[in-house]
């Protein structure tokens, strides 16, 4: 079943590139290509009891066809079985078709009935001429839908998916699921598992198939998560045997650097600290990914880490997505460290050259021992003296190249860097399972004491005066606001409100305030002054776009306005609304939205306004949106599943759990060739 495509009847080089862009390299590919549905033409419905809305096969005579122009060519059939009529219409086709439906020729077609000028209508039916005294061809099993890719149809996929089952029949594929574990969990053999699925009987429960539930599914979900997770596993396991540099030692002066901090660490804080220093200790490299909200203070446990590296005579470097947050982290770092004696170096894109210049040779002599910055960080010319701690905050912004260029800076004779990876976007604790099965998990659950609770309500945008007489009432009062807009220009396709529009708007309906603003078209040394002005109270309503989003602390502002809150994403609004509440006063986020607000959209708001743990907004996301939104799977490098989905299969991942460690102790061979089968040559993708 290894066998190329091309071994299959009707399969030459030009169909074999069409089916790779469907993934399909092998005769048993084939096999795990499933139907995304399936129709029913295993009885044939009379033309006289046709409802609007249902698609069946019917069979019936010619009694007429024309051509007529109604704007444009149509072709016209009209057909009947003695129990009633319809019409079967076509925008597309040829001389040789049109001559085909001579009156009393007998068809099969396939297609949804609807209402038409005239009656009941197919558009642009399957369908078969019959040849004399011949029989409508029923099928015996449902007739399965296959995803489909330009120039291969439906029938070319059924007829090489009937070749591939037959030769399965004869060559069955391996049965890598110990007996032991498919009792335990009541789940077929493979090969049934895939004939039922690639074909399956009249009686076939269809509404259990279309959710993905049934047995059948579910046993080819399970061994695929399976290879995922294994996979995974695997690279872990990996991890723990390369070299690393132990950075033990220098534990006075990151001591002495905790004491004298102006707040005190939580005991979560603490927990995360004290598994960080124990990995950095270890002589193999240090894989962990820190969870924790928006404010629970990841950035100070990121510096105890740079701090311990630092004090070990080797370099750390923190890689951010975006200018805005680098420059956030290189202030941050640089003024817990002045006193040190230790002054970060910055590394970005937008750097003069002169500047640039004199980083690059500092990261390559070793006189920086901390450096920060964006995906600059990786580029070619950059290199480090002795770089031993690799730190990456929000890590699904960035490509799994990118993070593994990184990582591949710092190799040297004394083995890899160690890697810590951040995120404020918390993880549902059974996607997290499934997606970074090859790291440590950390989890700062505990939020620094005197962070009051936002308070968030949904608002129309009928009644923004009534908002902005808020912002006024706010910043009168000595506080500062955030009014948040998705674009920075006016848009003809998009009716969101721009920044600047809303910015001019709002200077000009607030002329005793002082009104910022700051969007990522600026230049980063006018975006940082706005951003200081803000931060240094000399503006007090900032306009801004969803640069705010992450890394912007300003603990004297209360007030965060977003519009068009009903189109952004759960966990991007909860992004949002954590840039206030970071200060004693009581604080609120206003979603304005534009009514009338759709069902996904009223639920989205909802749960904003019930709750404020960011694990609950982020299960709430990934049962609205899916795992690809909140992980951000098109930048993780994180593969699509084939068939598992790790929302409506979670319950399944702490049963793969146990089953790798019992096919690992039991059968390991077995385990290789599960991933092998799933993931082929991609099972390095997680290698980051």
């Amino acid at each position: 079943m290894s066998s190329p495509l091309t071994i299959l009847n009707g399969v030459g080089p030009a169909l074999a590139r069409k089916l790779e862009r469907l993934g399909l390299f092998r005769v048993e590919d084939l096999l795990f290509l499933l139907p995304h549905r399936y129709e029913d033409r295993t009885q044939l419905v009379r033309i006289g009891a046709l409802q609007p809305g249902l698609k069946c096969l019917i069979t019936g005579e010619v009694l007429l066809a024309e051509t007529v122009y109604r704007g444009r060519r149509n072709l016209l059939v009209r057909i009947g079985d003695g129990s009633g009529q319809i019409t079967l219409r076509f925008f597309y086709f040829s001389r040789q078709q049109q001559a085909q439906f001579q009156p009393g020729v007998k068809l099969t077609c396939f297609g949804e009935a609807r209402k038409g000028s005239t009656g009941l209508e197919m558009i642009h039916p399957e369908y078969r001429v019959l040849r004399e005294n011949q029989d409508a061809a029923i099928n015996e099993s449902l007739t399965p839908i296959y995803p489909a890719t330009e120039g291969v149809q439906q029938g070319r996929l059924r007829n090489l998916t009937d070749q591939a089952l037959r030769m399965m029949r004869d060559s069955p594929p391996e049965e890598l699921l110990p007996q032991e574990v498919r009792d335990a969990l009541d789940l077929p053999a493979l090969s049934e598992a895939i004939i039922y699925l690639h074909r399956p009987p009249a009686d076939a429960e269809i509404g259990l198939m279309l959710e993905g539930r049934h047995p059948c599914q579910q046993r080819l979900a399970f061994e695929e998560l399976l290879a995922h997770y294994m996979s995974l596993r695997n690279l872990r396991a990996l991890a723990r045997t390369e070299k690393a540099r132990a950075l033990t030692g220098g534990e006075g002066r990151v001591n002495r650097f905790i004491d004298k901090l102006p707040f005190e660490l939580t005991q979560a804080q603490k927990r995360v600290v004290a598994e960080i220093l124990a990995d950095l200790a270890e002589p193999h490299p240090m894989m962990r990914l820190i969870q924790g909200d928006v404010g629970s203070g990841k950035t100070v446990v990121a510096a105890i880490a740079c701090l311990k590296a630092i004090a070990c005579g080797v370099q750390a470097a923190i890689m951010a997505p975006t200018e805005l947050l680098a420059e956030q982290h290189w202030r941050s770092f640089s003024a817990w460290f002045g006193p040190l004696g230790i002054e970060p170096a910055w590394l970005s894109g937008s750097q003069r050259t002169a500047a640039r210049r004199l980083a690059l040779e500092s990261i390559a002599d070793g006189s920086a021992t901390l450096i920060v910055g964006t995906h600059a960080l990786f580029q070619e010319g950059v290199d480090f003296h002795n770089l031993a701690l690799v730190i990456i905050d929000e890590q699904h912004r960035f490509g799994v190249h990118q993070r593994v260029a990184l990582r591949e800076k710092g190799v040297s004779e004394l083995g890899y860097p160690h890697q810590l990876v951040m995120t404020a976007t918390p993880i549902p604790r059974t996607l997290a399972m499934a997606a970074y099965a090859d790291l440590d998990t950390s989890v700062i659950d505990e939020l620094p004491p005197g962070r009051t609770p936002v308070t968030t309500i949904a608002v129309p945008e009928t009644r923004r005066d009534e908002v902005i007489a808020r912002v006024r009432t706010a910043c009168r009062s000595g506080q500062q606001a955030y009014w948040v807009c998705p674009l920075i220009e006016e848009s003809d396709v998009l009716d969101f409100e721009a920044a600047e529009a809303s910015y001019d708007m709002l200077t000009a309906a607030l002329p005793e305030l002082r009104v910022g603003l700051v969007h990522g078209r600026m230049r980063p040394a006018e975006k940082e002054r706005g951003m200081q002005a803000f931060k240094d109270g000399l503006i007090q309503l900032l306009v801004a776009t969803t640069v705010v989003e992450v890394g912007v602390d300003v603990p004297n502002a209360s007030l965060m306005i977003v519009e068009n809150a009903e189109r952004m994403g759960l966990s991007q609004l909860h992004q949002l609304r954590g840039r206030v509440g970071r200060g004693a006063t009581p604080s609120h986020c206003v979603l304005l939205y534009k009514p009338p607000l759709g069902q996904l959209a009223r639920n989205r708001l909802a749960v904003l306004r019930n709750t404020n743990d960011g694990f609950v907004v982020a299960q709430r996301d990934l049962e609205l949106r899916g795992p690809g939104e909140l992980l951000g799977t098109r930048q993780t490098g994180l593969p699509e599943y084939r068939i598992a989905n790790l929302v409506r299969d979670a319950e399944l991942i702490p049963k793969v759990q146990l089953a790798a460690e019992s096919i690992s102790r039991s059968a390991s061979g077995k385990a290789t060739a599960i991933v092998r089968r799933w993931l082929g040559d991609a099972g390095h993708y997680g290698k980051v």
